[in-house]
């Protein structure tokens, strides 16, 4: 089924569209499969699973760091992936930083955006970006490469649209400043649930669980 599930969503996506399959929960094997079946980037949350899914899979994938990054966990996180989705304060960029340097490598990130504006979330609220993104950008070793949102759940995936409709004009303005040693390219919009309203709005990553692995 996993199979036949990342064929159908990768034959649906435009071309230009990276699926990040996000493995939250689910078993080194099945990852595996996803993997075998075409999907091209792992999308974790935890490191501990991360890591039990990486003894199998390995360098087969490219590995997205996309669940609340804590300080603690950020040289585990420098270490083993190759995108982190979830940078969202000048803290955590600068330990990401010193962690990346310490490994000899340049780690592309993305700016959590927190588009509802929701107490309990993490992300910068959209009017924070460009601050933070300009403070960022004199970081050597991390390279701000685009913006990320989750969005307030909503259970009909048309309520997110506004979100993700904020969250693109915020990527174009920013985008536009042309800000020293900043790439703004990706835009990761969109679950399972919300992923065709995201690609409408101009997610160019999409992150898919349940779709994938259910």
């Amino acid at each position: 089924m996993i199979k036949q599930n990342v064929s159908r969503i990768l034959s649906e996506l435009p071309s230009g569209v990276k699926l990040v399959a996000a493995a939250k929960t689910r078993q080194p094997a099945e990852v595996l499969e996803a993997v075998e079946a075409g999907a091209e980037i792992i999308g974790e949350n935890y490191i501990q699973e991360a890591e039990r899914a990486y003894e199998i899979v390995g360098s087969r994938a490219k590995w997205h760091f996309i669940g609340h990054l804590q300080k603690n966990k950020v040289k585990k996180v420098a270490a083993m992936f190759d995108m982190i989705e979830t940078v969202d304060s000048l803290e955590i960029a600068r330990e990401l930083d010193k962690r990346c340097a310490q490994a000899g490598k340049v780690m592309p990130v993305l700016i959590e955006i927190n588009s509802g504006r929701e107490g309990q979330k993490s992300g910068v609220f959209p009017e924070e970006a460009e601050q933070l993104i300009k403070e960022v950008s004199a970081l050597k070793n991390i390279r701000v490469t685009g913006l990320m949102t989750m969005g307030p759940y909503c259970p009909n995936p048309e309520d997110s649209r506004p979100y993700f409709k904020a969250t693109r004009q915020l990527f174009e303005r920013i985008r536009n400043l042309k800000i020293p040693n900043v790439a703004i390219k990706y835009l990761s919009m969109g679950m399972s649930d919300s992923y065709k309203i995201a690609l409408e709005e101009g997610a160019n990553i999409v992150r898919i669980g349940s779709r994938i692995f259910a």
